[in-house]
């Protein structure tokens, strides 16, 4: 009987950490993930999973860098990309880590909006970090804005302001995961310029179907350097 009781505990704290983990990674998505009410939702998940979990920490730590690096999303997602620039509060192009309230200039291939001076604009409007012995997470969500640089201050994207982007790397044990999850997405119908009102439906609609979920497949397996 001793012999069993010492082999079903281990067992039994293993099944309790592994639950813990799956509340841990629900609780991840949850905090920066909106409820899917309207339009399209989209998810690009890419995972890993290592023998050592030291090895899936050190992992976690440099895919969190490479996510945080975004100028540098290009190299990652592959030359069909479009290009990424951080761009903080004041306008200004900078290279440093992602804060609440910076912009993101994104450089899509094809035609520029012409409210965003040949780009669309996104705002990041939340950031979460988790670290528990078990799990940790990192992640930032972006919403379609205004070009800082531009005095109508209408929504310079071609999806509507209602979409979201969250960004999301994550470890629980010894799986590390990079994930994009955009929800409620729809074109941006609002836009105030006739030229851009139709580029954005297009467009908006080409990345509703296919575009998005290619792209950020693409980053995702990147960060992963799968």
């Amino acid at each position: 009987m001793k012999t069993m009781n010492a082999k079903i505990m281990p067992d039994l704290l293993d099944m309790a950490r592994f639950f813990a983990c799956v509340k841990s990674m629900k609780k991840q998505t949850s905090d920066i993930v909106p409820n899917q009410e309207s339009g399209k939702a989209i998810d690009a998940v890419s995972s890993v999973e290592l023998a050592d979990e030291n090895d899936a920490r050190n992992l976690f730590e440099d895919v969190r860098k490479r996510l945080q690096n975004v100028k540098e999303w290009k190299r990652y997602a592959g030359n069909l990309s479009a290009e990424f620039q951080l761009v903080d509060t004041n306008g200004m192009e900078v290279q440093r880590e992602p804060a609440k309230g910076d912009y993101l200039k994104i450089d899509i291939p094809g035609p520029g909006s012409k409210s965003g001076d040949g780009f669309d604009w996104v705002r990041i409007e939340e950031i979460v970090s988790t670290s528990t012995p078990d799990s940790e997470s990192f992640g930032f969500r972006v919403r379609p804005t205004e070009n800082p640089h531009d005095i109508e201050r209408e929504t310079a994207h071609f999806y509507s302001n209602e979409s979201t982007s969250s960004f999301i790397v994550a470890r629980t044990g010894n799986k590390v995961t990079a994930s994009v999850h955009d929800r409620n997405t729809k074109p941006n119908t609002e836009a105030g310029r006739p030229g851009d009102k139709i580029r954005d439906v297009v467009v908006g609609t080409a990345g509703a179907l296919t575009f998005s979920k290619l792209q950020w497949k693409n980053l995702t397996d990147g960060l992963l350097n799968l």
